[in-house]
């Protein structure tokens, strides 16, 4: 029993188990510090973020070092199992090896960041993780009106992002268009429903459209892309119904539903306010019944 345990316990095997053990155990250590250091002086949420990522990935690569080179003799007999083996296992884990690619496209490709509102794998939502295999997503939409939580969270891998386009609300313009109709009946003034409706429009987001500005600018500048109008604008169409009224904005993309409610609160104001002027139309069904002659006949005694 004592042999066999010197045995163990001078086996050069033994001592390597253990030195990478320790080698681990230190770099975790000081990966933690240095994590917790370096994030804690940085302000901006984003950049901390990302800091935190890459020296957990840094730890991570330093660490497969180390045990490599503890190790290396023992590898160096092993390399011919190790690349008849690799195409196997290549083949096997081929989605995540796509999908640790698709993380490194995320992460020096620009495609999103955490906090963007994007649209991934048929899923749109707020990005609140980008790990190595898989990109988390609160999502929005489905059951849930305009653009608000449902309260799901989802995991989509990151190979997705060579699959299907990606949809980002909020890269380079953290804007999006967004129109109201409004019906009009025929008899109003349509000059004073044009100028109730910029009004509205500018009082409501004439602060987004402003920001837009220059906003579009840069895109407009990075891009080869018309200059596109960001002011609110109002386009007429008339039907055999009512005159439709399409008031167009930009909108910060995340709050598009209360900025529709403001606009549409302040319309019907106005419109109420402007004496009969203007109205809103409601769809009239007229109903039509066919003529009845009815022929009584009293019958005569015989």
């Amino acid at each position: 029993m004592n042999e066999l345990l010197d045995r163990w316990l001078f086996d050069p095997t033994t001592g390597k188990l253990v030195s990478a053990l320790v080698g681990l155990v230190l770099i975790y250590v000081i990966v933690r510090f240095v994590r917790r250091r370096v994030t804690n002086a940085i302000e901006d949420a984003d950049a901390r973020y990302r800091t935190r990522k890459i020296i957990g990935f840094f730890g991570f690569v330093v660490g497969v070092l180390f045990l490599g080179a503890v190790f290396s003799d023992q590898l160096g007999s092993l390399t011919v199992a190790f690349g008849v083996a690799g195409a196997g296992i290549a083949f096997a884990l081929q989605e995540i090896i796509v999908s640790v690619a698709g993380w490194l496209a995320i992460s020096f490709g620009n495609m999103f960041k955490t906090g963007d509102r994007v649209l991934l794998g048929g899923v749109k939502g707020d990005v609140i993780d980008i790990g190595v295999l898989r990109t988390t997503i609160m999502e929005c939409g489905e059951w849930v009106n305009a653009d608000q939580y449902n309260g799901r969270i989802v995991r989509i891998g990151n190979s997705a992002v060579f699959k299907e386009p990606v949809f980002n609300y909020s890269a380079d313009f953290p804007f999006v268009w967004d129109e109201v109709m409004v019906p009009v009946s025929h008899d109003s003034d349509p000059e004073a429903a044009r100028s109730i409706l910029l009004a509205a429009a500018d009082a409501e987001v004439g602060e987004y459209a402003r920001r837009a500005a220059s906003g579009w600018g840069k895109v407009v500048k990075t891009y080869r892309i018309e200059n596109a109008r960001v002011e609110p604008m109002v386009a007429l169409h008339a039907n055999e119904n009512w005159m439709e009224f399409t008031l167009r904005y930009v909108v910060d993309y995340k709050l598009r539903r209360s900025t529709k409610d403001r606009l549409w609160v302040r319309i019907l104001d106005e419109f109420s306010r402007s004496s009969g002027r203007v109205t809103i139309a409601y769809a009239t069904l007229y109903v039509t019944t066919p003529r009845l002659d009815v022929n009584v006949s009293r019958a005569g005694a015989g």
